[in-house]
């Protein structure tokens, strides 16, 4: 799965040198029916033409297109190619997320062989997660440099948490103020970067179901086995509030689904409410 990561990187700051001009929307939605911007049409574009190009890669798939790209034989490689984009607009940090399954999309977690994701933020960085264990690189001019392996901390210090308070359910709510006494509070709006700062300093990172979308807001597969499958091999683990994410079932390509991630203690206490 090297090469598949290798493209990744070696596209990262193609991605980050064209976001200045795309900050604008475009008339289309996405599949999940949210408004694209030019950034995420660029970034889906571009990560399309160059991934499909590799022989190890037989389908692609985005949160930004309806359906699977065949590409022939090998690998199924699903992909939110900017994620956290409505950061754009303020100049916050936001990544790319990439699965990579054995098996024709859509997929459940059980068939992810790796999955890393690229952050931008002031320097770009990439984690990639494969055979159990995750290593972070920093990309320079589009090449990986190992810097040592990811290791969720055992002693947390943050917390993350999607949605709007009102649309939390009772029992979430609960949850969330004991953490508030334990933690720190840090949530940007971009999935990747308050993963990124989960793995690097402990605690726990989620979008829950709310009342009026039990489903949550986070797509399985684009975003919550992928990370998942990161940060249970950083030593961490998952939940969709019932099993682990890698567990649970995929049906279709945009099924939504509620995410947490971080450390064991908190995830457990998110699956026993």
């Amino acid at each position: 799965m090297h090469e598949v990561f290798e493209t990744v990187a070696a596209a990262a700051p193609d991605i980050r040198a064209g976001l200045p001009g795309r900050r604008r929307k475009t008339d289309a939605e996405n599949a999940s029916g949210e408004t694209q911007l030019a950034a995420d049409v660029w970034a889906d574009e571009l990560l399309e033409e160059r991934l499909t190009a590799l022989d190890a890669v037989g389908a692609y798939a985005s949160e930004e297109r309806d359906g699977v790209v065949d590409a022939g034989d090998g690998v199924s490689v699903a992909v939110d190619p900017l994620d956290g984009s409505s950061n754009l607009k303020s100049n916050n940090p936001m990544g790319t997320v990439v699965g990579v399954y054995d098996a024709p999309l859509p997929a459940p977690g059980t068939d992810l062989v790796a999955a890393g994701f690229v952050l931008y933020g002031p320097i770009t960085t990439m984690v990639v997660a494969e055979g159990g264990e995750a290593t972070e690189y920093v990309v320079e001019d589009g090449t990986p440099r190992d810097v040592g392996p990811v290791e969720l901390p055992d002693d947390p210090t943050v917390y993350g948490f999607g949605g709007r308070v009102p649309d939390w359910t009772p029992e979430f709510e609960a949850f969330v103020r004991e953490v508030e006494g334990e933690l720190k509070l840090r949530y940007g709006g971009a999935m990747i970067a308050d993963v990124s700062q989960v793995l690097t300093y402990g605690g726990v990172f989620g979008y829950p179901g709310l009342r009026d979308r039990p489903e949550g807001k986070l797509r399985l597969l684009f975003e919550g086995a992928p990370i998942a499958y990161v940060v249970e091999a950083a030593g961490g683990a998952s939940t969709d509030g019932e099993r682990s994410l890698l567990d649970a079932p995929c049906t279709e390509l945009h099924q939504r689904t509620p995410v947490f991630v971080g450390n064991d203690e908190y995830v457990s206490r998110v699956q026993s409410l």
